[in-house]
């Protein structure tokens, strides 16, 4: 049952990994210096290592601001906080988790009734304005130290970016585990005073009720960065101002100082030990810290590159995330207690003092809890768990082959496709020249027949007019020596034709093809022999060709002769018909 009333905290820590991973590896993911995978898998394991090794020191706090004494109650509130984080998430804002789990607990106060301890909460508020502030101070510090180092040692800039890179890594790891010692209070510390008594002995190691509560939250934490924080991490990394990857070294470095320094209790036992106030262990705002980082830079670099209009929107955020889980917590007690009856608080309230002692008591004493040997089931675990490690990664290997095939068969029928429709476009773009060059020739040859029908009306008429003349000349009143002169110039005219030249230019020009398929077939044509077959085809008559050739008809009908002869042509044969398949 209690498992049950516990997924509404792990929801909220699913909703927490989700968020304030990007606080973590935002930077370092947006500057493209390191990968979202290996950030999200380097930002699980030690998130869930500072939640069991650090988590119970910000507990301390957040249970003295209000201790959910029902386990419905914590239900009902870590699932308001849940559902307030998820909604900024899915407004793709890097809110505070810590202000929703404790506007959800003050809203279970004004719901049971109890008092508000205002001490407590102003040294939780206080640390909503310390956290930036010091996130800035720090980053501010960083930035000069490292730019100093590097200015000083002239490293390289292909060895400078690698180093860079794994400081990232390294700095991110310890973000993470901050984040987890400090924050996975919020996620299960409702849940406390409500925990089984339990121990669980591992056997090289034991953990208690609440470090096994601890354990669970780090992991749903996890699953958060792992599932869900892709989008939140690209907002804080690329959105709210472009950073180097200097800067974002020095971002992340800061930020997890802010964290590590309000859940050490090593390092504020340390500071009181010399005489100076301790350090208030409370889940300070993760997200607030790493804002407070970017804004120190930026306003370190002249606040140029700082995008004003998202950090309102981020601040907005903080200042409405707190106002509506309480609204949403208390709300939501009254329908839990009213309409499904379920227990949301104790009227004695006498839990806080149960809880407060299960705290200062930690580890919790395996004598007086129910001890569970769970070596032999751990260990039969872990070889399951590697069986089923190998299993996954024999499929995943075969996946990817197969995987691989698939592309290599997509890219050919790609590249297949890709030269169809090159072919294509060439295909049709040759049919479309070969469409102008016909349209071409056709106004050519239509040309050439005009050409070839006036030189022969022509001649025709000049052998009209040739034979009228030599009438008159035989009559004997009539001027010889004019008429003569007259008769010589049309003869003239006959043999010299400027059409007669442009017509045989076009016969030469529209033939060329046709001459060589001529010559390959009949190799032994002379060049008036290749003339007269261009006639031929054509379909002009004897005396026509003879009018063109100025040559007379029975010429014309020797040459066609020899020209039969010549292509080895039998009496059946059609001249005409043969040279037009040519």
């Amino acid at each position: 049952m209690f498992l049950f009333f516990l997924s509404s905290g792990l929801f909220l820590g699913w909703s927490l990994g989700a968020n304030d991973a990007a606080n973590i590896f935002g930077s370092a993911v947006g500057s493209k210096m390191v990968k979202f995978s290996v950030a999200v898998i380097i930002a699980s394991i030690f998130v869930i290592l500072g939640a069991v090794l650090q988590g119970a020191g910000a507990s301390d706090t957040l249970g003295k601001l209000g201790s959910v004494n029902a386990i419905g109650g914590a239900f009902t509130v870590a699932l308001c906080a849940g559902v307030t984080v998820f909604w900024m998430t899915r407004l793709k804002l890097p809110i505070s988790t810590s202000q929703a789990i404790i506007g959800a607990i003050i809203g279970w106060n004004f719901y049971s009734g109890n008092t508000t301890d205002i001490t407590v909460l102003g040294k939780i508020v206080s640390t909503w304005v310390a956290g930036p502030i010091l996130g800035a101070i720090f980053a501010i510090l960083l930035y000069l130290l490292l730019k100093f180092f590097l200015e000083r040692s002239q490293i390289h800039l292909i060895k400078l970016d690698a180093y860079l890179k794994y400081a990232l890594l390294i700095i991110g790891a310890f973000g993470a585990y901050s984040l987890g010692a400090n924050n996975v209070a919020n996620v299960v510390g409702v849940f406390i005073p409500s925990v089984p008594d339990i121990y669980l002995d591992f056997g090289f190691f034991a953990l208690d009720g609440i470090q096994l509560l601890f354990l669970v939250g780090g992991i749903s934490i996890a699953v958060g960065i792992v599932t869900y924080s892709k989008k939140v991490m690209m907002t804080v990394g690329s959105d709210l101002m472009k950073l180097s990857a200097e800067a974002a070294l020095v971002i992340v470095l800061a930020h997890a100082m802010v964290l590590f320094i309000f859940s050490s209790s090593s390092l504020s036992n340390a500071i009181q030990s010399i005489g100076l106030p301790g350090i208030p262990l409370v889940p300070v705002s993760s997200s607030q810290a790493i804002v407070g980082a970017i804004m120190g830079v930026g306003l370190l670099k002249g606040g140029r590159g700082i995008k004003f209009n998202v950090l309102g929107r981020i601040s907005l955020g903080w200042i409405t995330t707190p106002i509506i889980a309480g609204f949403v917590s208390f709300v939501s007690l009254f329908f839990m207690d009213n309409v499904f009856k379920l227990q949301v608080f104790n009227g004695t309230n006498t839990a806080l003092k149960s809880a407060t002692t299960n705290l200062n008591n930690l580890p919790t004493s395996a004598e007086t809890a129910l001890n569970i040997n769970l070596f032999q089931p751990l260990l039969y675990t872990i070889i399951i768990i590697l069986i089923a490690v190998i299993i996954v990664l024999a499929l995943k290997l075969t996946s990817d082959k197969l995987h691989s095939k698939d592309e290599q068969s997509t890219d050919i029928v790609r590249k297949y496709k890709t030269q169809e429709a090159f072919l294509k476009t060439e295909l049709t773009k040759v049919n479309s020249e070969n469409a102008e060059l016909e349209k071409e020739i056709e106004f050519k040859r239509k040309e050439q027949m005009n050409i070839a029908l006036s030189i022969i009306q022509k001649n025709r008429f000049l052998e009209k007019l040739r034979t009228k003349i030599d009438a008159i000349i035989n009559k004997s009143d009539t001027n010889q020596e004019e008429l003569s002169n007259l008769k010589k110039l049309i003869v003239e005219n006959l043999s010299i034709d400027k059409e007669r030249q442009r017509f045989n230019i076009y016969i030469n020009e529209l033939n060329r093809d046709f001459y060589f398929r001529l010559l390959n077939r009949y190799p032994n044509l002379t060049e008036n022999e290749q003339h007269l077959c261009a006639l031929v085809r054509l379909n002009l008559s004897s005396k026509d060709m003879a009018s063109i050739l100025n040559i007379s008809t029975k010429s014309v009908e020797v040459n066609r002769h020899r020209l039969r002869k010549k292509m080895h042509l039998k009496r059946e044969n059609n001249l005409s018909e043969i040279i037009s398949k040519l």
